[in-house]
């Protein structure tokens, strides 16, 4: 342990525990060790690896994906229909959480069986919306859907509350994490931050708050982490969420000025704080993934090549 460490270990531990109290490793059945040498989809030298492995981005960026699905009609209809967010929300991010580490760290024979389970999910989730339009979770619109809020949180996640992101790596993330939507039905899936925006353009007619999004949007902020300072937890990764929405999508929301206000407070705590998640997380699925490869994690703090600054 180095003399950092030894510091601010009174700090880190009590982050450590929060963290994993709220997500408990080894539940997923996955193996992140093995075979030696297997990359797994993406690899050491992705961008994926690398966005992918900052817990304070990617539970905030997962957090605002979430907000962002609300305003989808469709796509919300099959949560909404089919799911028992209600109850288990927290349930509902830990698969999700475990789903996307799975497919970004594990080894390749353990990524297909991985995805057909959820298509296999997605085939049995279908139904109309109170209005009358039909839905289903395996329409490559609404799965596109659902891929691009997630890495637009993501990336925004990172470049927020972890470092700066070039964006022809910004760019690459993009290109590259399609794959799994792809894998799992998508089509036409973005693969640049310039496409993204384009998208959110040419879907932003179709969105809504309606009295389904208002529920889910109450659920959410009622969320409560098997953790200490439950309460705390919440407000600080639910406003660091709100920080990372797209500028059209507060309005839309309901989101006025004193919530934007504290979204703001959140976040500049939250980016404070993020150093010493890192330090309490150093052995996480992405550390376990480098060495299968036989690299130190600290490969992951420095853009493949082309390395751009």
């Amino acid at each position: 342990m180095t003399v950092m460490q030894t510091l601010v270990r009174p700090v880190t531990a009590p982050l450590r525990r929060w963290v994993l109290g709220a997500f408990p490793r080894g539940q997923s059945g996955l193996d992140y060790d093995h075979p030696a040498g297997d990359p797994g989809w993406f690899g050491p030298d992705s961008v994926t690896w690398r966005i992918h492995a900052d817990f304070p981005g990617m539970l905030s960026g997962g957090l605002s994906a979430l907000m962002l699905q609300a305003l989808h009609p469709r796509a919300l209809a099959g949560v909404y229909d089919h799911s028992n967010f209600r109850e288990d929300l927290v349930g509902r991010l830990r698969r999700t959480t475990a789903f996307v580490a799975g497919t970004t760290y594990a080894a390749s024979a353990q990524v297909d069986p991985l995805v057909e389970r959820v298509r296999a999910i997605h085939r049995r989730v279908r139904g109309r919306t109170p209005d009358g339009m039909v839905y289903a979770a395996d329409d490559p619109e609404l799965l596109t859907w659902v891929h691009v809020t997630e890495a637009h949180g993501f990336l925004r996640g990172y470049r927020t509350y972890c470092q700066a992101v070039p964006d022809p790596m910004a760019d690459r993330y993009y290109d590259e994490v399609r794959r799994v939507a792809e894998a799992l039905g998508a089509r036409e899936v973005p693969a640049s931050q310039a496409q993204v925006e384009a998208y959110f353009d040419r879907v932003r007619p179709q969105l809504r708050f309606d009295a389904r999004s208002r529920e889910v949007m109450d659920v959410l902020a009622q969320i409560r982490l098997p953790v200490p300072v439950a309460g705390l937890s919440r407000n600080l990764f639910l406003g660091a969420a709100t920080a990372l929405l797209p500028a059209w999508a507060t309005p839309l929301l309901g989101i006025g000025a004193r919530r934007q206000a504290q979204a703001r407070l959140a976040s500049v705590a939250l980016r404070g704080m993020a150093p010493l998640f890192a330090l309490a997380l150093r052995d996480g699925v992405s550390a376990r993934a480098c060495a299968r490869m036989g690299l130190p994690a600290a490969h992951l703090r420095q853009w493949p090549a082309p390395c751009l600054t």
